[in-house]
């Protein structure tokens, strides 16, 4: 079993035990989507996919919560934001924003892009950020630094 499931595991034996139903619930949806996953693929999830579907949890409800802000449902949005703080307790720190430009910043000059005619090249060589990094800052930031 993966370290993240383990720590999922002992944190609903926690929430259980202390009567948190909300931080209960939300570890059981994330449970069951890689229960899914895993029945889906027929295969058992290392923490590389573990982060994988937490992630896409993530955005999913980043989303949600940016959709409830705009439509004035603070209830739901303040609903969606914890679970979003819940799900970024399993995730693996993410980088600062001087972290994240320093690391796209090195590889830009291994890989030699300069123009924002590299920006596909220069997004393929920074895969490797995919787990400490959203996709989208990823790309504002390459964007930013390539138009320069």
């Amino acid at each position: 079993m993966s370290a993240i499931k383990e720590k999922m595991a002992q944190d609903l034996k926690d929430a259980m035990k202390q009567g948190d139903s909300f931080k209960r619930d939300t570890i059981r949806l994330l449970n069951s989507a890689l229960k899914q996953v895993e029945v889906d693929t027929r295969k058992t999830l290392d923490d590389s996919g573990v982060i994988a579907i937490l992630k896409t949890a993530y955005k999913q409800r980043e989303d949600a919560a940016m959709a409830y802000k705009n439509a004035n449902r603070l209830d739901l949005f303040e609903k969606e934001s914890a679970e979003m703080e819940i799900i970024l307790g399993y995730l693996p720190k993410q980088l600062t924003d001087t972290e994240l430009e320093n690391a796209i910043k090195h590889t830009l000059t291994q890989i030699g892009a300069k123009t924002p005619q590299d920006m596909g090249r220069a997004m393929g060589a920074l895969k490797h950020l995919g787990e400490v990094a959203d996709g989208r800052r990823i790309a504002m930031k390459v964007k930013q630094l390539l138009n320069q």
